[in-house]
């Protein structure tokens, strides 16, 4: 099979490990306490449930978390899998490589399965390589920052921001409070970071009312949004302009065993403040010129990443300017969010023919806590709705329903943007109507 798929699996169905806990805990920064250290992994067992969707097609999938056979069998049954061995509940409060250390069976099962094993990301427990390295250098924000100056001169249409790195946290300090001095904007980052942990945009109006530089950085450990230790990143803050409809975008691409490079495509992602929140991916989801640009310049990112013996999944993120020009912020070495819908556009344009949009909405908030059963039930609910829009309905992450701040993650498929935008609003307006329905029962 030639392309991406081909690459990625050989388009066979594969094994998915749901091992996003493990990518992350390599970059936990010095002085992370434990319970943050908890709600950080709890995070990522929520999130590894795209783990469905690693590829295509699973065949045996891996979970941290618990879930119930009706949200497979859902998926199932719109994709058009074939029969899925679901292990799930297996690493409550500890990452996979742990949980999978004490479960020599599964270990085995998965070894032992004949199939492509895919995971989140490249991590210790597979062992040091110079895949490993790659990864371990180039998802720092500072490497990846001098990959882009030295590969942009040759592409037209790309724009780097200044970085700035101060020596210790006191001179960063300093320097974020006379750039606020001067008017300028700040994003502030740590080199290493994911979900938008360790990266905040900070405007000088927040700075001072904060007390200055310092507090404001006492604050915003305080508050878990960057390390309480390391090393401080101050870049520029690309202004979009007034008219930001096209403000974050990716381009997802991966490198085959052979070193081949092989693109995928560009989405539009969803992104709050610094937090990502899904992307859309298919037919005039970013246009075309955007596209071409993105494209050209993951592949030269993803040239260097091969030959620096990287193998496997990875995404450049764009923020465009004023002048329409495309600004690189990161490298994601490892699956990420819009690689899912990547998955979910190639399955369902495979199995009911090609044109889907498809747009995921990681984290969408619900105005009550639901239980597995409840949640499920709301969900069927809607799917009839959305499907009179023509869109398919798709539940990606249905663990968190009954945390403090209950959310769904989901993906919706469908012919257009029109489409999409309309199912999602049916799903926000229901989803806030949870709060009325059991104020109603109190």
């Amino acid at each position: 099979m030639d392309g991406w798929v081909g690459a990625w699996t050989g388009g066979r169905a594969a094994v998915h490990i749901g091992d996003v806990a493990d990518f992350n805990a390599q970059f936990f920064a010095p002085g992370m306490d434990a319970a943050q250290r908890a709600r950080r992994l709890r995070q990522a067992h929520h999130y590894a449930c795209l783990a469905a969707c690693y590829s295509p097609e699973p065949a045996l999938l891996v979970l941290p978390a618990e879930v119930d056979p009706q949200w497979t069998d859902w998926l199932a049954r719109e994709l058009e899998w074939g029969p899925v061995e679901v292990h799930s509940g297996v690493a409550p409060g500890r990452t996979l490589a742990e949980a999978l250390a004490g479960r020599p069976a599964l270990a085995a099962r998965i070894a032992d399965s004949g199939r492509p094993v895919v995971r989140w990301g490249r991590t210790g427990a597979q062992g040091e390589s110079p895949e490993l390295a790659a990864v371990r250098r180039y998802e720092s924000k500072a490497a990846a920052h001098d990959l882009f100056t030295a590969l942009a001169p040759d592409h037209p249409g790309i724009r780097v921001p200044e970085q700035d790195r101060p020596d210790g946290r006191r001179r960063a300090a300093r320097r974020l409070t006379a750039r606020a001095a001067r008017g300028r904007t700040t994003v502030l980052k740590s080199p290493h970071g994911v979900g938008g942990y360790g990266t905040v945009v900070v405007e000088p109006a927040e700075l001072f009312a904060a007390g200055g530089g310092g507090a404001l950085l006492r604050l915003l450990v305080r508050d878990e949004i960057l390390p309480p230790q390391g090393e401080l990143l101050l870049e520029e803050y690309v202004d979009p302009g007034p008219s930001a409809r096209l403000r974050d975008l990716t381009y997802d691409a991966l490198v085959g065993p052979d070193g081949t490079v092989h693109p995928v495509g560009a989405g539009a992602m969803d992104v709050a403040g610094t937090h990502y929140q899904g992307a859309t991916v298919g037919p005039g989801a970013v246009p075309h010129d955007a596209a071409e640009t993105a494209r050209r310049f993951t592949l030269a990112v993803g040239e260097r990443l091969a030959a620096e013996g990287y193998r496997g999944w990875y995404d450049v993120d764009f923020v465009t300017d004023r002048q329409r020009r495309l600004a690189p912020t990161e490298i994601n070495l490892r699956l990420t969010g819009p690689a899912v819908a990547f998955m979910l556009r190639e399955r369902l344009d495979r199995v009911r023919g090609p044109g889907h949009l498809v747009r995921t909405l990681d984290a969408m908030p619900l105005g009550a806590r639901l239980g597995p059963e409840a949640l499920y039930d709301h969900l069927e609910r809607l799917r009839p709705r959305c499907a009179r829009l023509d869109v398919t309905l798709l539940p990606l992450i249905p663990t968190a329903g009954h945390d403090p701040e209950p959310a769904v993650g989901l993906a919706l498929a469908g012919p257009d943007a029109d489409a999409l935008d309309a199912a999602q609003a049916l799903l926000t307006a229901a989803n806030d109507a949870l709060t009325g329905m059991f104020e109603a029962l109190r």
